[in-house]
Parts: C-alpha cells; sequence; structure tokens
C-alpha cells in the first residue's frame, strides 16, 4: 500500500510540472499568435479574414430583403465588438478577476475590433437594427455603453445584459431567449456575430452565424 501511495504521488508531481510547462509554453504561443511572430500565424489577420467573410454574406443578405421587412444583426461584445488583448496579455492570458473587472469598465477598455465595427456601420448605413447581446452583468452598462460609443459603435437598437433570473442561465439559453425577444418584435434575424459557440448556438439562429476566432478563453 505505502508502495503504491509513493508511486501514486510521484505521478501526480510529474503531472503538476507538466502542466505547469505546458500552460506557460501556451502562453508563449498565445503571445506569437497574437503579436504575429514567428510560424503560428497571426490572431489579427485571421480575424479581418472572418470579418470580411462576414460582411460579404451580409451584403448577400441585403439583396434578400422584401419590401417593408425589418432586418436586425446580433453582435456579441467581448472579442466580438471590443478587444480585451491588451489586459489579457497584462494578466499573462490567466483571468485575475479584480483586475479584469476594474479594467473593462475603465476607458481604456474602449477598444473595437475593426471589422466589426465596420460591419456594424454597413448595418446602420443600410437601416438593418444592431443589438449587442452580452453576458456582462446589468450593473457594467453605463461603462460599457460609454466605452461602445467611445470605441465608434453609435445608434444601436438595443444593449441586452444579464440581469435577475439571466445571472444564472447557461450562455446558450441566455443569449437564445434575447434573441428570441428580437424576433418576436417583428425582425428577420439575418446575422449574429460571437467568438464563441455559446454566442450563436441555439434557436431561434442568425440566417448566417459568424464565429470569430478566440485563441484565448472559452465560454459555454
Amino acid at each position: 500500500m505505502r508502495r503504491r501511495r509513493r508511486r501514486v504521488q510521484r505521478i501526480l508531481r510529474c503531472w503538476c510540472r507538466w502542466s505547469r510547462w505546458n500552460f506557460g509554453v501556451a502562453r508563449y504561443r498565445l503571445a506569437d499568435y497574437a503579436d504575429c511572430v514567428g510560424e503560428g500565424g497571426c490572431y489579427w489577420s485571421d480575424l479581418e479574414a472572418q470579418t470580411r467573410r462576414a460582411e460579404m454574406a451580409f451584403e448577400a443578405e441585403l439583396k434578400t430583403r422584401k419590401d417593408g421587412e425589418k432586418l436586425a444583426m446580433v453582435l456579441d461584445i467581448d472579442e466580438t465588438s471590443l478587444s480585451s488583448y491588451c489586459e489579457e496579455k497584462r494578466e499573462d492570458f490567466g483571468f485575475i478577476a479584480a483586475m479584469f473587472n476594474a479594467w473593462i469598465v475603465s476607458p481604456e477598455a474602449s477598444i473595437a475590433v475593426p471589422g466589426t465595427l465596420r460591419l456594424f456601420n454597413k448595418a446602420r448605413a443600410a437601416g438593418v437594427a444592431v443589438f449587442f447581446i452580452t453576458g456582462r452583468p446589468e450593473e457594467q452598462r453605463a461603462a460599457t455603453e460609454r466605452n461602445l460609443a467611445a470605441a465608434g459603435y453609435h445608434d444601436w437598437d438595443g444593449l441586452r445584459l444579464r440581469d435577475g433570473d439571466e445571472r444564472s442561465m447557461a450562455t446558450v439559453a441566455y443569449k437564445s431567449l434575447e434573441r428570441k425577444k428580437i424576433v418576436n418584435a417583428g425582425y428577420r434575424l439575418v446575422m449574429n456575430v460571437g467568438d464563441q459557440w455559446s454566442d450563436l448556438n441555439g434557436a431561434p439562429r442568425g440566417e448566417v452565424s459568424v464565429k470569430l476566432p478566440n485563441p484565448f478563453y472559452y465560454l459555454p
């Protein structure tokens, strides 16, 4: 029994050392990908390529518009409309809640994802309603509105944040419920853009769902 216990302890120590090493390597690779160095590709060019595809798909959707039809687009915020990369890098790609929550309500958090801002402006110019649906809590509304405006997003049609019972809902259920409210208001949801699959899954879906790259974190 003692021999077996010592063996288990050795395995656990090795696993812990491997985990720390593996996470350290992953952080370096994330930094290389985001800073566009080395041979691992470039996050910003991949992000731009995907938003270019979204623009082309959006233009195709506009051609199917019927007279008097109300069209809508849904955008997520974090890593979709606004970038948190500077803070993620400062936290060494971990998540330090106190630091991140203080930063996200600061003026420094008003960094637009360029392609999404371009897509937003095309939608507004075409008379398409744009709704933001975010997992941020309701108490961050004022800061979120301020930072969206500072980043160049103006005259959106709705901003949905988690409140009340929504705080304990799974992301797919919460965002599906908010999209359903938009559809029930008479809109045809032509596009939904997010960086997580949980931004896009569930009914009703956008006629076009756009998944932006996000190598930094995963939210179920």
